[in-house]
């Protein structure tokens, strides 16, 4: 056999395994038939990711940890568009990556929507314990993960 056919047949070989992953007809599973130890790692792929909606304007979907429980948490939080919380604090620190759109923020007892401040995806924000803020999003779903130790509580400060 002719090194160009082998040749021909690698590519061809490996644009059909591309096409089937593509249309999802294979899975990486198949691909590697070696399973994971799950006491060295485990992987939750996003459609095993629990979101819970919430009827305030936000979904969340914990992660890591318990943050109703004293000890580490993770949450993932989706502001849905147009949805602002009003401004509050939270007993500890918590610590904020802006992975997907823009997040809004404000700080202080007066809620102010036309003030805010945008944060794109990729951003690291502090949320610092007993400072009061609002957040959320303007327009188009921003997605966050959110860390801290629990338990996560949250103490409503708005100006009367």
């Amino acid at each position: 056999m002719s090194s160009s056919l082998v040749l021909r047949r690698l590519v061809l070989g490996a644009f059909m395994i591309t096409m089937l992953v593509w249309i999802g007809a294979v899975t990486a599973a198949d691909l590697n038939p070696t399973p994971l130890n799950p006491s060295a790692i485990t992987i939750k792929l996003p459609k095993d990711i629990n979101w819970i909606e919430s009827p305030s304007g936000s979904a969340n979907a914990v992660v890591v940890g318990d943050p109703n429980k004293p000890g580490f948490y993770a949450v993932l939080t989706k502001w849905h568009a147009g949805h602002m919380s009003r401004p509050h604090f939270h007993a500890n620190d918590r610590y904020i990556t802006v992975l997907s759109g823009t997040w809004w923020v404000g700080t202080g007892t007066h809620y102010n929507y036309d003030t805010t401040t945008p944060v794109p995806a990729g951003s690291f924000v502090t949320h610092y314990g007993k400072q009061i803020h609002y957040d959320g999003s303007k327009e188009g779903d921003a997605v966050l993960l959110i860390m801290g130790e629990g338990p996560a509580t949250s103490t409503p400060a708005e100006e009367k």
